[in-house]
């Protein structure tokens, strides 16, 4: 049990305490970002050290911050191009860490290029020609670049980041994660992140970190400390029915139903829109330009219900879930 003493010093904590700049203080303000979390609270004072970290944490406990922020950090210090590289396992989390790092980084001006498939190459390498100062890729586009695209180097940079890495491995980049290492400089800071630890996790860790700070804040399958969980037992022809209850029930949130097709994702949003519900579907069947313009619109309000499948479960954030 946590002694009193240890309670009123941990919720005294700070990002000032914890040794921020002013520039990245200024932007959590105004992202109101007020108080750091568990994993943030355990690993920034490491991370600021210069360690390399091995991070154990659920998913929407804030560790894109917990690493961001040294990140951003040092490249205050030591501002140069191609400084930090995030491997992560989809094209949309991909985005989501790129926009974190712009907002945290907004009064230094930060570049990120997101490197990702679905997206012309040609594109991706003017992006990367300009030198920007945080690349966020898939591996398997990067290993692309790495191979196909003239002065493209990862040999200079300072930082390595390897976001959800128990999804990295079972989607099989264990191979191309191997390839990108050995272009890598082995002077680097490298972090590593993931919601499980695993053997595979394990084995990645041992040839990728060195002498790492591991800082744990969850048990395998654990929810964050926020969510509220509900179940509701229905017969299966009435599971619609009770189903525009919820929604009208909560038609103030933001609501994303997770359905397990896409054929489920696509009849239900039909259904909501035409019972005036402002619904909008998101699914892998969708091109990139179609799935990055339906999380837009929920994410402005413009579409209070997403209706999705298991492609948006680790990248999306609102106030109420239904799982159907």
């Amino acid at each position: 049990m946590t002694s009193p003493e240890a309670a009123s010093t941990s919720s005294s904590v700070t990002f000032r305490s914890l040794g921020l700049i002013d520039p990245l203080l200024e932007a959590l303000d105004k992202l109101q970002y007020t108080t750091p979390t568990d994993i943030q609270k355990e690993a920034l004072p490491h991370a600021l050290e210069g360690r390399d970290i091995i991070g154990v944490a659920a998913t929407g406990s804030g560790k894109t911050a917990a690493f961001a922020l040294p990140i951003l950090q040092r490249l205050w210090e030591e501002p140069k191009g191609l400084f930090a590289c995030v491997l992560a396992p989809t094209r949309e989390l991909a985005f989501q860490i790129s926009q974190q790092f712009e907002a945290l980084g907004s009064a230094m001006g930060v570049r990120c290029a997101v490197i990702v498939g679905g997206v012309k190459e040609v594109d991706q390498a003017v992006a990367l020609a300009k030198r920007p100062h945080v690349v966020v890729a898939t591996p398997g586009r990067l290993e692309w670049h790495l191979e196909n695209t003239k002065g493209f180097s990862l040999r200079g940079i300072k930082f390595l980041v390897m976001d959800e890495a128990d999804r990295l491995l079972d989607l099989d980049f264990g191979p191309v994660i191997d390839k990108i290492l050995k272009v890598l400089p082995k002077e680097r800071t490298t972090y590593l992140f993931s919601a499980t630890m695993t053997t595979k996790v394990a084995k990645l860790q041992r040839a990728s970190l060195t002498n790492p700070v591991r800082v744990e804040v969850s048990e395998k399958y654990q929810t964050v400390s926020t969510l509220l969980q509900y179940y509701l037992l229905t017969p299966l022809k009435e599971k619609d029915v009770n189903l525009i209850y919820l929604a009208n029930s909560l038609v103030q949130n933001s609501i994303i139903i997770f359905t397990r097709t896409v054929h489920d994702a696509s009849r239900l949003a039909i259904m909501l829109r035409i019972l005036g519900f402002p619904a909008v579907p998101l699914h892998g069947q969708l091109s990139q330009s179609q799935r990055l313009g339906a999380l837009a619109k929920f994410k402005s309000g413009g579409r209070k219900i997403l209706v999705a499948t298991d492609v948006a479960s680790r990248c999306a954030t609102c106030s109420c879930l239904c799982s159907l």
